[in-house]
């Protein structure tokens, strides 16, 4: 059954809007928790815009189900994880003056120093995921340098203006996953996911995991939390 990781990113976005300590993502986290969530997600971006340290040192003390590391391959970045130790560290492109991830990592043109990447993160112990385009290309680089995962960028599917180009994306998509699984990659994708562009990939074994943030917190704005989140994995794993 597949499983669902959220991401509190934007609670700490709400609460850096006025650099004081409400709302706390650690406090959301054990929320979805509580509401059937199966791991807890976070982005430490270089520039700290929403989570900060304070936030992923906690969460490693408090997520009860596994946390999943979202990070730039930076020395900085590759010494917090090390100390934090995540379950899953997941690596991602960054961009100072982007608003949100904006695509895959360039896992094939930067090949030999990503696997010195990945094997210093193994070498602490730590599990490696490659937020990657759904590509063929990208998904052989992410299995050459050492990912255990990969994570198919979603968001050209989710930003799809008609039906025969969102069917044509998911195919690219299902594609790309049956490619990974077929190199022994565990597959989980995501990157604006909601609770209507989601259906497709409900009941596909191909996609192991979803990662949601945006569209959860949205719903949470409106209906709380637990609530946000109970109605997307009741959707996900087909309880509704």
């Amino acid at each position: 059954m597949a499983k669902l990781e959220v991401n509190v990113d934007h609670v700490a976005t709400l609460r850096q809007a006025r650099k004081i300590d409400e709302p706390d993502p650690v406090h959301a986290a054990v929320l979805a928790e509580l509401a059937g969530a199966d791991g807890i997600i976070v982005h430490l971006r270089e520039d700290r815009r929403h989570i900060q340290d304070r936030d992923v040192f906690l969460l490693r003390e408090t997520v009860q189900t596994r946390l999943n590391l979202e990070m730039a391959a930076t020395e900085e970045m590759l010494k917090i994880a090390s100390q934090v130790k995540p379950d899953l560290v997941t690596l991602v492109p960054e961009k100072r003056q982007e608003l949100t991830t904006e695509g895959g990592l360039n896992v094939r043109d930067q090949k030999e120093f990503l696997k010195e990447f990945v094997r210093n993160l193994k070498e602490a112990d730590l599990t490696v995921s490659l937020f990657v385009d759904p590509d063929p290309a990208q998904i052989n680089a992410a299995r050459e340098v050492g990912g255990t995962w990969v994570e198919l960028h979603t968001g050209i599917y989710a930003e799809a203006r008609d039906e025969a180009q969102s069917q044509k994306h998911f195919d690219e998509l299902l594609d790309a996953a049956r490619h990974a699984r077929s190199l022994g990659l565990r597959v989980k994708c995501g990157h604006g996911l909601n609770y209507r562009n989601i259906v497709p990939f409900l009941g596909r074994p191909e996609f192991e995991e979803y990662s949601i943030g945006h569209s959860i917190i949205s719903r949470a704005v409106l209906v709380g939390l637990e609530r946000a989140v109970r109605e997307m994995v009741e959707l996900i794993k087909g309880k509704s």
